[in-house]
């Protein structure tokens, strides 16, 4: 049987792989409520995305896919938080606040899903989205669901992950990653 890599596995679930011209796009904006069918409609592709996705890996850590990702440059992303906790629908977030408290810890991408890399974020971030009737609202997040919501607004700033790793620090193979099916560890 032939290995398939992780990058590719995710190639053939329809994820965008790195090198893509849509990864480094800023996604437009959804006019809210005008364009409401068509944020439902990406919003529903988000959803099938990790629902195949979530088929073939698990996501301990919980997880996040932007409509860039699958092809679509608008400014909307899925996160799945760990454990049963309901899904997070960002319509054109935009990061209002952060901590100056910072933590580091590995994260992956499916858009590059053969290596982790070691990320230093901030441990709350206060984000404003738009609902689907066009009004504002601010959501406070920290920790590692600060972390994967950040990561997500990055893709719609057409920012991957490694962009935020530290100088000199290079992301790591797939196979030396030794936190597969763990939490988040804060102390």
């Amino acid at each position: 049987m032939i290995d398939v890599r992780p990058s590719q596995q995710m190639r053939d679930l329809g994820v965008v792989q790195r090198g893509a011209g849509i990864l480094a796009d800023t996604a437009r904006a959804v006019d809210l409520p005008a364009e409401r069918e068509v944020a439902e409609r990406v919003v529903d592709e988000l959803f099938a995305a990790m629902e195949r996705i979530g088929q073939v890996h698990p996501f301990a850590k919980g997880m996040g896919i932007a409509a860039p990702q699958i092809g679509i440059g608008r400014a909307s992303a899925v996160v799945q938080p760990p454990g049963d906790t309901p899904a997070i629908i960002l319509l054109n977030p935009r990061i209002a606040t952060y901590s100056d408290e910072m933590d580091e810890q590995y994260e992956g991408c499916l858009s590059f899903f053969d290596v982790r890399g070691l990320v230093p974020r901030p441990l709350k971030i206060t984000v404003e989205t738009t609902a689907l009737t066009g009004e504002t609202v601010t959501t406070v997040y920290d920790r590692g669901l600060a972390r994967l919501v950040h990561h997500e607004i990055d893709h719609l700033d057409g920012l991957l992950y490694t962009t935020r790793m530290r100088t000199g620090v290079q992301p790591i193979p797939v196979e030396e990653y030794r936190q597969t099916g763990r939490a988040w560890a804060y102390e």
